[in-house]
């Protein structure tokens, strides 16, 4: 590994000890059992039942034998890559795709050795790294089938990787009709194997299926030329989440669900929707309760006035956490059973919420900004339709201050 690279894990090991907040706390409880006493108030629980449930909604719509691909980029969608990796392998999953290098060797330090697929972006000066620690990078371009190549020319054996075809992403990926002359040139007959061939379908959660039909149409004759070169590639996959649901002949021989394993998906295509569950809970404690008088003003810019006496409860938690600023005066936390609306800007450490209409209300007390409380629930979707995104974003953003707390799957006790 490279000096630089050696570093930055260093330093990141040195940052994540116990006298600082971890990036993933190292606590796991058992399923249902209190959480312990000593957090800080804010605290994201991972429900790795919910993870098995989901990986089984998964299973449940595959049309054929093919491998689950589990995409676990962004440190697991913010829900602890190490952890996430570890309970779906107990649960018989044998492959992984994250976007960097840095969060597959992450993977390998704490010590993953699952196989793992790079999915995103990997530079030349990164290329001795990828081989130094026998990784699986996704190639996408003769610059960087070239630079592999040459640094695998000195190895026993051929290098494998997997090809990207840009169908219709246009992101990464080599066009449709450069495909098999490159498998064909002497790339591929010696320093590298073809293990995989891959493409990203743009729109598979979108109510018109005709762009995915025909992505998956051009894909698919790839696959069929190379198959007609008397070329065999093991592992070809096609699917994300929305695919698996919608687009059974994007199957292949595996499939990569992503969001679908954290509780959500968008494939309004979908006859029988998944039952999945939200994986992530995000709680914090109310801080102060403070009244207002009518006509007093409440955060930055003065956006809210209160239009009667009103208790403004303080949370600990803002954008700085992940809990986006574009829920101003427009979402809500759930605080004693009942929905407290957000008032005012939201600040990069803290949120306030009106709770005039709940009685009882004082510090100490739970609010729940993702998840369920009584027989209420707010989710990643809700958030996201408040602040005009997409559940990914809202999860993928619930930063490292909130303490991670994963309750143990069953079938990892």
């Amino acid at each position: 590994m490279s000096k630089k690279l050696t570093k930055f894990f260093k330093r990141r090991r040195r940052k994540s000890s116990k006298s600082e907040v971890p990036f993933v706390a190292d606590r796991i409880v058992t399923d249902n059992s209190p959480l312990p006493p000593d957090l800080p108030p804010t605290v994201a629980t991972v429900d790795l039942s919910a993870l098995a449930h989901n990986l089984a909604q998964v299973r449940r719509y595959l049309t054929n034998s093919g491998d689950v691909l589990a995409v676990g980029k962004a440190d697991a969608y913010g829900d602890g890559a190490a952890v996430f990796t570890r309970t779906l392998v107990e649960l018989g999953v044998t492959r992984f795709g994250v976007a960097t290098l840095q969060e597959e060797i992450a993977l390998r330090e704490a010590g993953i050795r699952a196989p793992s697929l790079i999915m995103g972006v990997v530079f030349p000066n990164q290329f001795p790294d990828v081989i130094a620690y026998r990784l699986t990078p996704v190639v996408y371009d003769l610059g960087m089938v070239d630079g592999l190549a040459k640094l695998a020319r000195s190895r026993p054996e051929p290098y494998s990787v997997h090809v990207k075809v840009d169908t219709g992403m246009g992101r990464l990926g080599l066009s449709p009709e450069a495909v098999l002359p490159l498998l064909q040139s002497p790339f591929f007959k010696g320093p590298l194997r073809a293990e995989g061939l891959m493409t990203h379908l743009a729109d598979a959660d979108s109510e018109d299926p005709a762009y995915s039909t025909a992505q998956i149409s051009r894909f698919r004759s790839v696959v069929s030329q190379i198959e007609g070169a008397g070329l065999s590639i093991p592992l070809v996959h096609a699917a994300n989440s929305a695919a698996i649901l919608c687009y059974p002949s994007a199957h292949f021989a595996a499939v990569r669900p992503g969001i679908m394993l954290y509780g959500y998906h968008q494939a309004t295509l979908c006859k029988t929707p998944p039952e999945l569950r939200p994986v992530l809970t995000l709680t914090t404690k109310v801080v102060q309760v403070r009244t207002l008088a009518p006509g007093e003003s409440v955060s930055y810019n003065r956006t809210y006035f209160a239009s009667q006496s009103s208790r403004i409860a303080v949370l600990p938690i803002g954008y700085a956490d992940g809990y986006s600023r574009s829920l101003s005066n427009r979402g809500t936390v759930l605080i004693g059973g009942r929905h407290a609306r957000i008032v005012g800007r939201v600040c990069m450490d803290m949120t306030m919420v009106d709770v005039t209409d709940i009685p009882g209300v004082r510090p100490g007390d739970e609010a729940v900004l993702i998840g369920r409380q009584g027989a209420l629930q707010i989710t990643a979707a809700d958030l996201a339709a408040w602040s005009g995104t997409i559940p990914y974003e809202v999860l993928c953003a619930v930063g490292t201050r909130a303490t991670r707390i994963h309750r143990r799957c069953p079938a990892s006790t």
